[in-house]
């Protein structure tokens, strides 16, 4: 590897890594002034706020920022590089704009790698401290989507309602389950007066069991049972779900966990599918805002670094700007969620490559 590769790669991952311990400075200051109040209220200790909450808070932060923290750093070293005219001098030389875009590529391929598996693995064990102490602390807590007369399908021709799901617990209270044949004529219903998960033999716990089986013919018998254990592909998590389960789950959980309730037929899935689309979309972020950075600071303009971080910062602005618009159209599942995820930065990217196409080179 070239000398000047090396070189800028050593500088442009210390410029990431300090810009990264900024903004994590930065935005735990800012969260916390904006947030004191709901955790003063709700009796949060400043001992669970610094030692349990902010700690977990740190790799979601990291998540959202590395975009920014990647993309200044190059608008920096580059626009540095510019008005210092070594990028002139080495153009000059006969290293064209694409070679030099070479050693910034590459750190950002990396990035994006790292924060493709950090996004997948690492942030949704931590998220799960996160959520739980925001849903106990904080006014604008996730919000439970379904509470009370839930309808899921466990199998073609298998459905359960439950009157009230107590989410803590996991237990369903007037819980039916109702089985039908081929011919869609009810051939078995199950009523209980509550339902009850029992996670080391993953079943379902149905108590006051009253069974109902009806045949061909329309007869009907009856049983009663004080307890029957049921395996149902219905887990708790389908019950009593939240916008932002999603965030707490690994890539595989986040995959089963949206198929599961897309098979169950719950509604209202618009923003758990935005969000399981996201843990795909948003680390290319760092890709697409290191090329963008790339090709704004390799022109050498009036006014210096101050200039060049200027339009950076309003391109950025823009960009997560589009993405935050994007988005309520997918929740609302006017578009669908994947297109609402992954429509900013295809254009983004476009805009990108001309402008980097157009450049002198």
């Amino acid at each position: 590897m070239p000398r000047f590769d090396r070189h800028i790669i050593r500088r442009l991952l210390i410029s990431y890594v300090l810009l990264v311990g900024a903004l994590i400075v930065f935005f735990v200051i800012l969260h916390y002034v904006e947030y004191i109040d709901d955790f003063m209220d709700r009796g949060a200790t400043q001992r669970e706020v610094f030692l349990r909450y902010y700690p977990a808070y740190i790799p979601e932060i990291i998540r959202l920022i590395s975009p920014l923290a990647l993309f200044m750093s190059i608008i920096l070293l580059n626009g540095k590089l510019a008005q210092q005219l070594q990028l002139a001098a080495l153009q000059t030389s006969g290293v064209s704009l694409y070679r030099l875009l070479v050693p910034f590529l590459l750190v950002a391929i990396c990035v994006t790698s790292l924060m493709f598996w950090f996004n997948g693995w690492v942030v949704p064990g931590t998220n799960k401290i996160v959520l739980d102490f925001e849903q106990k602390y904080r006014r604008d807590g996730q919000q439970v989507v379904d509470v009370s007369d839930i309808h899921r399908q466990s199998s073609p021709g298998s459905y359960i309602t439950v009157g009230y799901f107590d989410r803590e617990a996991n237990i369903g209270h007037r819980a039916s389950l109702l089985e039908f044949d081929s011919a869609n004529h009810l051939t078995q219903r199950l009523d209980a007066t509550r339902m009850e998960w029992i996670d080391s033999l993953a079943v379902w716990r149905f108590r006051n069991v009253t069974r109902r089986s009806f045949s061909q013919g329309g007869r009907e018998s009856l049983n009663n049972s004080l307890v029957l254990d049921t395996t149902l592909t219905v887990l708790p998590r389908d019950f009593a779900r939240t916008e932002r389960d999603v965030e707490s789950m690994t890539l595989e959980e986040a995959g089963q966990y949206v198929e599961s309730l897309k098979r169950s037929g719950a509604g209202n899935l618009g923003k758990t599918a935005v969000l399981y689309y996201s843990k795909f979309t948003y680390p290319f972020a760092n890709l697409i805002l290191a090329i963008l950075g790339f090709a704004l600071a390799s022109i050498r303009r009036r006014g210096g670094q101050a200039v060049q971080i200027g339009i950076g910062l309003a391109v950025a602005f823009l960009y997560l700007t589009m993405m935050k618009v994007m988005e309520p159209f997918g929740y609302r599942e006017e578009i669908p969620p994947i297109m609402a995820s992954s429509l900013p930065h295809f254009v983004v990217l476009i805009g990108t490559l001309i402008y980097l196409i157009k450049l002198r080179k």
